[in-house]
């Protein structure tokens, strides 16, 4: 349930209704507004206590209860637009942020020229794969702690934050120095374990969305990284698994407007997954960036040919400037900015 104090409720009045919360078993967590301070009481079983126990209590304006599988990541928990800040950039504001890089990292000269001209054209944010989980045991799984390394050398250089995936949490250690935005692949999404340690990481969480996972699901798998202390979370929708074989997945693009309405949490899209082919991939850019995305998470390579992790659906240099120059005419016309 929600526990909305008054404006002006103090830290003693507060601190009762948190209290409270506890001599029943609840767990509490705090969302404190410019103006007002929300108490989410959770447990498996506030059903059992009655509203009005926190009703009687000092600086409570209101109680209601949250009727959706999801709590800290609804609506109802917090209203206004959560904004995920990593260094200068800030994702869920009126500027759409690009997320630009190789799949996987595969040298030191891939990477950095990479970066380069995707931070020159636009982009904001680099993306490579230091540790990539694969389908297949024997395909490249990257290059590990050296790829690591090579992210804080790219950020050094370019000046722009670093999002690599995380695939195990005993990898947290190592990651958090080199990286700014740790990725929830896909396959991990409910990976409650990990989801935990990423949120007591205190680094931004980038959450794709799983390849059969309801966005209901999606949002649930959020709360797990809100309950555990973070309240950076970035939603990325990457397509599902459908009965469609013309397209790698489907984009459902239609989930945008969903988490629009029903969560605080900002929104980005990862054309290059759903669309699993370079000539398809900024046509979804596109229609991602119309239909009210926060961001876009791209994946270029300077050799698309001869990559080696997903050639196949990455741009090169010259296709992603061209499609930047695309995108930036839609967003004006939408009201943002890229």
């Amino acid at each position: 349930m929600i526990v909305e104090m008054r404006r002006g409720a103090t830290e003693e009045q507060i601190n009762a209704v948190v209290e409270r919360a506890h001599t029943y078993g609840f767990e509490t967590q705090l969302n404190i507004g410019t103006d007002k301070v929300v108490v989410a009481i959770l447990g498996s079983d506030t059903g059992r206590v009655p509203t009005e126990v926190f009703e009687v209590l000092p600086g409570v304006q209101s109680v209601t209860r949250i009727m959706r599988p999801y709590k800290l990541a609804s609506r109802e928990f917090k209203d206004e637009v959560s904004l995920v800040r990593i260094g200068d950039v800030i994702v869920g504001g009126p500027q759409i942020v690009v997320i630009a890089g190789p799949c996987a990292i595969e040298s030191r000269e891939q990477l950095l020229s990479t970066a380069r001209h995707v931070t020159r054209v636009g982009a904001r944010m680099v993306r490579g794969g230091a540790f990539k989980p694969r389908t297949s045991p024997f395909s490249f799984q990257g290059l590990r702690g050296e790829g690591l390394h090579l992210l804080d050398e790219v950020r050094r250089e370019v000046g722009a934050p670093v999002v690599s995936e995380i695939i195990d949490p005993h990898l947290l250690d190592v990651m958090v120095d080199h990286v700014d935005v740790l990725q929830v692949g896909a396959r991990n999404m409910q990976n409650f374990t990990l989801l935990r340690a990423v949120g007591r990481s205190g680094k931004p969480c980038l959450l794709k969305r799983g390849l059969a996972s309801t966005v209901t699901e999606w949002l649930q798998a959020a709360d797990y990284v809100l309950a555990s202390g973070s309240a950076q979370v970035i939603l990325c929708e990457r397509g599902i698994r459908t009965f469609e074989t013309s397209t790698r997945f489907t984009l459902d693009i239609s989930s945008i407007a969903v988490v629009k309405r029903d969560s605080h949490l900002p929104v980005i899209v990862d054309p290059s997954h759903a669309a699993g082919h370079y000539q398809l991939v900024p046509t979804l850019a596109r229609a991602a960036v119309a239909a009210g995305a926060d961001g876009l998470l791209i994946e270029v390579h300077p050799d698309p040919t001869n990559a080696m992790s997903d050639g196949l659906q990455s741009l090169t240099f010259s296709d992603f400037e061209r499609l930047m120059g695309e995108l930036r005419l839609i967003a004006q016309a939408v009201g943002r900015s890229l």
